[in-house]
């Protein structure tokens, strides 16, 4: 026992720190129910592959290994909270000078590193990779062996396979230290990390790169926002406190620099907070996008304090603050103690609502509109129910457009789902703990968000109500004969869309889907809107009841007098 004792309890109570916070995240993990996002992420892990449509793999096998021991919650999540605890543990040893009760006030002031840590989303591993990248960065520093050069090769490929932010790490590293360019084994750690890229890089070729396609052009706004630069600004201040963010980033920046890899670790914050700052003038910035510089503002903002011999007390004050607000989320998480209050309701009576709609639809598939995150919610709560996403003019595509799940339900009975306010027949309607649902018996399903419609040109500028004609080339991308609706012939069509949400009514033409497949190529003539402006005309295929799907990228058209 004193062995024990004296283990938990050297270097003023590290150890012991660190099984506290395991702990705290396995409960955490087990109790709360699954966000949305990794619902998804889950259904990842079912169909485990070298890509996905929104992400690299790495989540997916994370969430993999993890299910295999526990059929639950904590098995989605377990994985991230033994991660979450290992990047503490290398973050310590990363570290020039060393005070554990300051860093424990640091890290007690991050509440998104305390709650965040134990979900299952891709920011969790990109975080832990890249404090990996920085501990085997340091050691190629000290000595550029092949081993320190193999580890950096493998660690920036993990941290490329966590999420693709990574990559921006790599290259203000460089900017720290360009001397790396006249490093040959420098060259060759990228080489390695190429070469271990290349399954997904074969991956995103097959499927025509939607990551790519996705992030760099389908998320851009149409015009900038000042609110865009705002909420990025607000949301890094809570991202790292959400108490003493301020006072953090203000440590780290004026941390004194005393080596070449803190020089980096500095460039690396300020790099990436500007880059994605620059990045609202093109769209909205998530928060959570700058997570894998965690490492390096903990770091700075730690040294920053000791080499400056500046008063704890505000910190210690913010950090108590913070430590009751988390308190209050993490008991929140648990208990829905406030239910009119919709705070992350996604966390909440996930099992009742899926038992409510499992109720009506009995065995058959449970099909839900412009939405990836409620049939993978409904999968993971329901008693192996089988759920799909279709896809409307208004909703971007996913990774339910690339599994098979859809050919499974051609011709067989499914039950729509949808929230009031959908242009669907209505069979009835059920009441449950996320409010009433209205739902549709479908005898015979079928949809085609698959079959792509290509058009020959990606924007252009016309007069208000001229007639223009658009050449298109339809590619399956269903690896099989597209099986037909012999009750309700499917056709082409097309939509115009304004703000993402706000569109003219769609037009259907006389064009058979069947037909132009087997055509290949054809001409669909386009009437354009009244009313200058500019609009995304989106190429659709109406099948059945459902509203016309996504088949197509946008156009872009300005319409001009």
């Amino acid at each position: 026992m004193s062995a024990l004792r004296r283990f938990f309890t050297k270097d003023h109570y590290k150890y012991a720190f660190l099984l506290g916070w395991l702990l705290l995240g396995l409960l955490q993990a087990c109790f709360t129910q699954l966000m949305d996002d990794e619902a998804y992420y889950w259904v990842y892990s079912r169909h485990l592959d070298w890509g996905y449509f929104d992400h690299p793999p790495m989540i997916a096998l994370l969430i993999k290994l993890g299910y295999a021991l526990f059929h639950n919650e904590l098995g989605v999540r377990l994985l991230m909270v033994v991660i979450n605890v290992l990047t503490l543990w290398i973050t310590w040893e990363l570290l020039p000078q060393r005070h554990n009760r300051l860093l424990y006030l640091v890290l007690g002031a991050m509440g998104a590193m305390q709650i965040g840590g134990m979900l299952a989303v891709p920011d969790v591993p990109l975080i832990f990779f890249a404090t990996v990248y920085f501990w085997v960065y340091r050691r190629f520093l000290e000595q550029q062996s092949w081993t320190n050069t193999l580890l950096l090769g493998i660690s920036m490929a993990l941290m490329f396979y966590s999420k693709y932010h990574g990559i921006l790490l790599v290259f203000f590293t460089v900017v720290s230290t360009p001397s790396l360019l006249r490093v040959f084994k420098f060259y060759t750690a990228c080489a390695l990390t190429t070469l271990l890229m290349l399954p997904h890089l074969y991956w995103q070729y097959a499927h025509g790169f939607p990551s790519l396609q996705y992030h760099l052009v389908e998320r851009n706004a149409a015009s900038y926002n000042i609110s865009y630069t705002l909420e990025y600004i607000l949301g890094q201040l809570l991202l790292f406190g959400p108490l003493a963010g301020w006072l953090l980033l203000y440590y780290a920046f004026i941390c004194p620099i005393q080596s070449s890899f803190e020089r980096t670790l500095k460039v690396c914050l300020a790099g990436v907070l500007v880059f994605f700052l620059f990045s609202t003038y093109k769209g909205r910035v998530e928060a959570n996008w700058t997570v894998m510089v965690f490492t390096p503002a903990v770091i700075l903002a730690h040294q920053a304090i000791i080499r400056r011999r500046g008063t704890w007390k505000l910190l210690q004050y913010l950090t108590l603050a913070t430590l009751v607000v988390v308190l209050a989320a993490r008991i929140y998480m648990v208990w829905d103690f406030a239910p009119g209050i919709e705070i992350r309701p996604e966390i909440h009576h996930n099992r009742e609502w899926a038992a409510a709609l499992q109720s009506r639809a009995g065995n058959r598939p449970v099909v839900f509109l412009n939405s990836y995150q409620l049939p993978s919610k409904y999968m993971f709560y329901s008693n192996n129910g089988l759920s799909y996403s279709v896809n409307s003019r208004y909703a971007r595509r996913n990774q339910y457009n690339y599994w098979d799940t859809e050919t499974q339900l051609w011709g067989k009975p499914v039950m729509i789902a949808f929230q009031r306010g959908m242009e669907m027949p209505v069979t009835d309607s059920v009441h449950t703990a996320k409010g009433t649902w209205e739902y549709y018996m479908q005898p015979q399903y079928y949809s085609y968000s698959l079959v792509r419609l290509v058009p020959a040109i990606k924007s252009l500028q016309v007069r208000p109500g001229e007639h223009m004609t658009f050449i298109l080339q339809l590619r399956n991308g269903y690896g099989q004969p597209v099986q037909e609706d012999t009750v309700h012939e499917a056709v082409l069509g097309y939509a115009f869309v304004r703000n993402k949400e706000e569109g003219l009514p769609p037009v259907r033409t006389d064009v058979g889907l069947f037909r132009a497949l087997q055509r290949h190529l054809i001409r669909m003539q386009v009437n354009m809107p009244e009313q200058p402006g500019i609009y995304q005309l989106k190429f659709c295929v109406f099948a059945g009841v459902l509203p016309p799907t996504h088949n197509s990228d946008a156009v872009t058209v300005e319409v001009k007098e």
